[in-house]
């Protein structure tokens, strides 16, 4: 018999990739890496976890911009069997008419929001004119619709709104002022989760004119993790990760690095 009790009280699982960075071929290497076997390694391992509800892919999906390289991804996706919800947005190598020509079928989802129990997860782009990162006032706008709700909220997006010190800030939120005033008038809003920094961290940011404080989490790469200390990229000896999410009915979030080589 099934407990209901348990049920109920499941949190809501989702994995978050991000930036792998594909070539047109598959041998491709991306400062020595082969970042499409590392791409299906972390398939592979959330294809086994049969608690997962979806799965977020948070941008970069393309090195060389090629068309190829998204077949690439495709390829990859349907080789480890995935099957849960697999929704996605553009980084700043990425181009989003190449993202919904060939990330549209099952199980990509081209939504940008999730409804699930008493959560709701926000895809917000962050896709600028340069690599760095702006959230245009149409982003505003819809994120002041959506989280219009008594369910708690995550968003997710690509650049980083929080400076993580090292050389990528130069590509970082461009309007990080503007940004944290519109999430600090929702009070549901219970954190953000980003990819471009090739590492896992865990930020906290003073919300205006607020005592309370809301955490960043940054998702490692597919492709390499960045070395903080370099003064551009440089790969540190990691292998492909990715960052586990439980939502819980209460609000809470536990969130975990899922390390794979």
């Amino acid at each position: 018999m099934i407990d209901t009790n348990l049920m109920k009280n499941k949190p809501v699982v989702i994995a978050q990739i991000s930036d792998s960075h594909l070539f047109c071929k598959k041998e491709g290497l991306h400062h020595g890496h082969n970042v499409y076997i590392n791409l299906k390694k972390v398939l592979y391992d959330i294809s086994q976890n049969q608690t997962i509800d979806y799965i977020v892919f948070t941008g970069d999906l393309s090195q060389d911009h090629s068309e190829q390289s998204y077949l690439n991804f495709v390829a990859a996706v349907k080789e480890s069997k995935i099957e849960a919800p697999f929704y996605r947005l553009a980084g700043n190598h990425d181009e989003p008419k190449l993202l919904d020509k060939y990330l549209s079928q099952a199980p990509f989802i081209s939504a940008t929001t999730i409804n699930h129990g008493s959560w709701q997860i926000q895809l917000l782009n962050s896709k600028g004119d340069t690599p760095a990162g702006y959230v245009g006032q149409q982003e505003f706008t819809k994120l002041k619709v959506s989280v219009k709700t008594d369910k708690h909220q995550l968003i997710m997006m690509h650049h980083h709104p929080i400076d993580v010190n090292y050389f990528i800030d130069n590509h970082g939120l461009l309007n990080k002022t503007e940004f944290w005033q519109h999430i600090s008038s929702y009070s549901n809003i219970k954190a953000i989760a980003c990819g471009h920094v090739h590492g896992a961290f865990e930020l906290t940011k003073q919300l205006v004119d607020s005592q309370g404080l809301i955490t960043l989490f940054t998702c490692p790469a597919t492709s390499i993790q960045f070395d903080p200390c370099a003064d551009g990229v440089s790969p540190l000896a990691k292998g492909p990760a990715y960052r586990l999410y439980l939502l819980y009915e209460n609000g809470a979030i536990n969130s975990k690095v899922i390390s794979v080589d």
